[in-house]
């Protein structure tokens, strides 16, 4: 019988190893993860909205539009950044086209052109400036993305680029300017806690539950504003020439 056992427990063993040289996933469950108390991202946002304390910022239902019967969903919400990192974003058009096409034309054209580009100033993946600075939880994330250099606050919803510039224009061109902007983006998780609770003449004991929702945030690198004015968007513009 000794040799059985062991013999037996040697299988679950290479059963496991072979699951792991495969591949396979190894799912870790939580001592609170329950199948009836899984979550779909949006759910535990909701929760997380509607926290008694959103990163360390002890919250009234009325701040999420409640009322006092409604109470809270969950004790806790933080946002906890996990990576960061910046890299050029799409390359648009930013300026009307400026045409030296005379058929009679033998010099460059001068011209004074003025450019340009809007970028959109934080989305996420579950919130976004258009939950507005009260009630919505985009606010909350202005602490993580301002410690990273040139930043607007996040509840701000665009950043502007351009400039005027003298360009020449070739004879059988056509020039207009281009703008890549440098974005940047934020990856993170919304970590949200319901606290164990004892038991009570009226309710049960209830064990202390864990549940995350992944975000990741997206948003222009802001250059600092000359005398107090708003910071614009970091980049690179081009003049582009095509034939007439």
């Amino acid at each position: 019988m000794a040799k059985r056992r062991l013999r037996n427990r040697k299988v679950r063993y290479v059963a496991i190893g072979a699951a792991l040289a495969t591949g396979g996933a190894v799912i870790t469950l939580l001592p609170s993860a329950n199948a009836a108390d899984a979550k779909t991202p949006d759910q535990i946002m909701t929760m997380c909205e509607r926290s008694a304390v959103v990163n360390g910022d002890q919250r009234s239902v009325e701040d999420f539009g409640g009322a006092f019967a409604d109470g809270f969903q969950a004790d806790n919400c933080d946002y906890v950044e996990t990576n960061f990192e910046t890299f050029d974003g799409p390359t648009e058009k930013a300026s009307i086209d400026f045409p030296n096409c005379e058929p009679n034309a033998t010099d460059p054209a001068k011209v004074s052109i003025t450019w340009s580009s809007t970028a959109a100033q934080g989305q996420g993946k579950y919130v976004s400036t258009q939950q507005g600075a009260a009630g919505g939880l985009f606010g909350f994330l202005s602490g993580s993305w301002s410690k990273h250099k040139g930043t607007l606050d996040m509840t701000v919803k665009s950043a502007t680029a351009g400039d005027t510039e003298a360009r020449d224009v070739p004879v059988g061109k056509v020039l207009h300017m281009e703008f890549t902007p440098k974005l940047q983006r934020m990856t993170g998780e919304w970590r949200v806690r319901v606290d164990a609770r004892e038991q009570t003449t009226v309710l049960p004991a209830s064990p202390e539950q864990n549940f995350v929702a992944p975000d990741v945030v997206e948003g222009p690198v802001i250059l600092p504003g000359a005398a107090g004015a708003p910071g614009v968007v970091d980049g690179t513009s081009k003049a582009v020439l095509e034939d007439c």
